[in-house]
C-alpha cells in the first residue's frame, strides 16, 4: 500500500526530502537554546558581567532566528510536497478509472469513487504533511531533548523515560479500538454520497411525487449514522490528550519538587538554577513531542483506511487490455458471433447470453427486437469489447476483437444509447466528441441528417448554445438527436443505435433512418428498438428472448414464422384487437 501511494510523489520528491532536513536543523538549534540560557544564568550568578550577558543573549537571539528560518522554509516545502502529492494522487486515480473496463467499474460505486477522490485524498494529504514534518520533528525533538536532559539534569532525566511505556500502551489500545470504526464509517460515507447523488440526479422525479420530506429524512438518517460512528471513534481517540496531559503534569510536579530541593540544597553535585531551568524546558520539549506524536498517530489512524481505499483504485487493473502486437486497422464493418456465451461475473448463476451464432455483412442494416431483459444491449456491448465473451469468439472485420488495439476498435464502432449523455459545454463542443477536427460545415451536415438542425436553428445562439451538465436544458428527443449527430461525425465502420430514437416521433425516426442509408451506406448499422417500425426496413431483424436468438429474418419472414415478432407487430399496429 505504501509503495503504491509513494509512486504518486514523483516531482515532489525534492521538497519531500528537504523538509525533514530543514526540520532537523530547526530542532537542533531549538534544543541548543535552553543550554545557552542555562550558561547565561550561571554566568550571571558568577560575574554579573553585562558583556557576557549580551554575548549569550545575542547567541540565543541568533539561534532563535535561525531556528525560525529553518522552520518557515520547512513549512513552505512541506506544503508544496503535500499539496503536490494530493494533486498527483487525484490525477493517478482519475486516469486509472478512465482505463477501467465496465467489469472494473461494476466493482466500485460512483459515490465511492467520488469519496475516494475527495475526502480520502484530503485525509492522506494531511497525513503526508504531518509525516514529513511533524512526524520527523517530534522524534528528533524527543531524542535531542532526552540527550540534553541527561547532560543537564543527570539521573533526574530518567523520569521522562519511565512514562514512555505508559503512553505507548495507551496509543496501541486506542488504535485497536478505533480502526474498525473508521473502516465502517467510510463505507457509510459512500452510502451518504450515493444518497445525495441519487437525489440530485432524480430531482424531477422527487418533486413530481412530492417526496422531498421523505428524501430529507432519508438523508438525515444517513448523516446521523455517519456522525454517530465518527463520534464513537473520536471519543476513543480523545483519550490520548488527557493521558498525555496527566503524564506531563506528573513529570513536571516531580521535576519541580525534586529539582527545587536539589537546587536549594548544598549537596555536592546538586542542580544549579540554570540547569534546573534547562531541565524544565527539556522536559516540556520531551512531553510536548510525545503529545505531537499522539496527534500524528490519531491522524494516521484516521487516514489508514483512506490509504487502503485509494490503493484499491490505483491497484485495480483493467480486465480488458490491448494485446502485445495489436491489429491497428479495422478492414470493414462485418461482424461474426461464433458460439458466444456471456455472463457478467464468474459467480453469476445464469448466462446473460447463450449459444449466439450470428453473421452480419459489412454495410448491412440489422434490427434487434426483444422484450425487457432479453439481453439486447448486452449483445452489442461485446462488439466494441466493453465486455469480453465468456465463451466463444466475436469478430469484427474478420478478426477476433481481442486481437485489436482497444482504441482502434472502439474508434471504429459508434454506440448511441437510449440514455444518452451530454457534457457541459456548447453544442459544438459536444458534437466534436465524434470528430475533434470536424468543420462547422460537417457539424451542420451531421445535425441535418440526425434532424437536430430543426431545433438548433431555433436557439438564439445556435451551435454555440451552452448545454448544462447532463443536458438538462434540452428535451429527451433533442438529446438523442444530438448524440446521433455526434456518432455520425465519427464515420464509423459500425454504428449501433441502442433504442436511441425512443424519444423521437415516428416521422422523425423514419427521416433519420433514411438519412443514414444515404450518408453512410457502407457502415454496418445495428438498430435495437422497441418499435417494429424502427426495424421494419432493415435487411434482417434478430429476435432475442432470454438471452438467445429465437429467429432471424426480414420483416415479412418474421411475420410468417416468429410468434414473438408477430405478436409485437400486431399489438403495436392494431392494439392487439385481432
Amino acid at each position: 500500500m505504501i509503495k503504491t501511494l509513494l509512486k504518486s510523489v514523483r516531482e515532489y520528491k525534492r521538497p519531500s526530502l528537504l523538509t525533514p532536513l530543514f526540520v532537523f536543523f530547526e530542532v537542533v538549534l531549538e534544543c541548543l537554546i535552553p543550554m545557552v540560557i542555562a550558561e547565561l544564568v550561571e554566568t550571571y550568578e558568577k560575574s554579573q558581567s553585562v558583556t557576557d550577558i549580551l554575548k549569550y543573549g545575542a547567541i540565543v537571539v541568533a539561534l532563535a532566528l535561525l531556528s525560525l528560518t529553518f522552520g518557515a522554509v520547512a513549512g513552505v516545502t512541506c506544503a508544496t510536497a503535500s499539496t503536490g502529492f494530493a494533486k498527483n494522487l487525484r490525477h493517478d486515480m482519475y486516469y486509472a478509472v478512465q482505463d477501467y473496463s465496465f467489469e472494473n467499474i461494476d466493482r466500485f460505486s460512483t459515490s465511492s469513487l467520488v469519496t475516494r477522490l475527495t475526502t480520502d485524498v484530503a485525509h492522506v494529504q494531511m497525513s503526508y504533511m504531518m509525516i514529513i514534518r511533524t512526524a520527523i520533528r517530534s522524534p528528533f525533538m524527543f531524542i535531542f531533548a532526552i540527550v540534553m536532559a541527561f547532560l543537564m539534569g543527570g539521573k533526574m532525566a530518567w523520569i521522562f523515560i519511565c512514562v514512555i511505556p505508559i503512553l505507548g500502551g495507551v496509543l496501541f489500545a486506542v488504535a485497536r479500538m478505533a480502526m474498525p470504526l473508521f473502516k465502517k464509517v467510510f463505507k457509510k460515507y459512500d452510502n451518504l454520497n450515493a444518497s445525495v447523488q441519487e437525489n440530485i440526479k432524480g430531482m424531477r422525479v422527487v418533486k413530481s411525487f412530492v417526496r422531498e420530506d421523505y428524501e430529507k429524512k432519508k438523508f438525515g438518517f444517513a448523516s446521523e449514522d455517519v456522525a454517530r460512528d465518527f463520534t464513537r471513534a473520536d471519543r476513543i481517540l480523545a483519550l490520548n490528550g488527557p493521558v498525555m496531559q496527566l503524564c506531563l503534569n506528573i513529570v513536571m510536579v516531580f521535576v519541580l519538587s525534586f529539582g527545587s530541593y536539589t537546587t536549594v540544597s548544598t549537596v555536592e553535585g546538586s542542580l544549579g538554577i540554570g540547569q534546573m531551568s534547562a531541565l524544565l524546558t527539556y522536559g516540556f520539549m520531551i512531553l510536548s513531542s510525545l503529545m505531537m506524536l499522539s496527534m500524528i498517530f490519531v491522524t494516521i489512524t484516521i487516514s489508514l483506511e483512506s490509504m487502503r481505499r485509494i490503493s484499491e483504485v490505483l491497484n485495480e487493473k483493467s480486465t480488458l487490455t490491448s494485446p502485445e502486437n495489436p491489429v491497428t486497422e479495422v478492414a470493414d464493418g462485418s461482424i461474426e458471433f461464433e458460439n458466444v456465451t456471456f455472463k457478467y461475473s464468474s459467480t453469476a448463476h445464469k448466462n446473460a447470453l447463450s449459444d449466439i451464432n450470428l453473421s452480419i455483412k459489412s454495410g448491412e442494416t440489422v434490427g434487434i427486437i426483444g422484450g425487457t431483459g432479453s439481453s439486447k444491449s448486452t449483445l452489442i456491448q461485446l462488439i466494441p469489447r466493453l465486455y469480453d465473451a465468456t465463451e466463444g469468439v466475436v469478430r469484427v472485420g474478420g478478426i477476433d476483437v481481442r486481437d485489436y488495439d482497444l482504441e482502434v476498435l472502439r474508434d471504429n464502432v459508434a454506440v448511441v444509447l437510449q440514455k444518452n449523455v451530454l457534457f457541459s459545454g456548447t453544442i459544438k463542443q459536444n458534437l466534436r466528441w465524434g470528430n475533434k477536427d470536424a468543420t462547422d460545415e460537417e457539424l451542420r451536415e451531421a445535425c441535418h441528417l440526425a434532424c437536430a438542425d430543426e431545433f438548433i436553428d431555433s436557439f438564439p445562439d445556435g451551435y454555440d448554445t451552452y448545454i448544462e451538465q447532463g443536458g438538462t436544458n434540452v428535451s429527451g428527443g433533442q438529446k438523442q438527436r444530438l448524440c446521433i449527430a455526434r456518432a455520425l461525425l465519427k464515420k464509423p465502420k459500425i454504428l449501433i443505435l441502442d433504442d436511441s430514437t425512443s424519444a423521437v416521433d415516428t416521422h422523425t425516426d423514419a427521416k433519420i433512418r433514411a438519412a443514414m442509408r444515404e450518408y453512410i451506406p457502407e457502415t454496418t448499422k445495428i438498430i435495437i428498438a422497441q418499435r417494429i417500425a424502427s426495424v421494419e426496413e432493415a435487411d434482417r431483424t434478430i429476435v432475442l428472448d432470454g438471452g438467445k436468438i429465437v429467429a432471424v429474418g426480414t420483416h415479412e419472414e418474421l411475420l410468417a414464422t416468429c410468434d414473438i415478432y408477430r405478436e409485437t407487430y400486431t399489438t403495436q399496429t392494431k392494439g392487439g384487437e385481432d
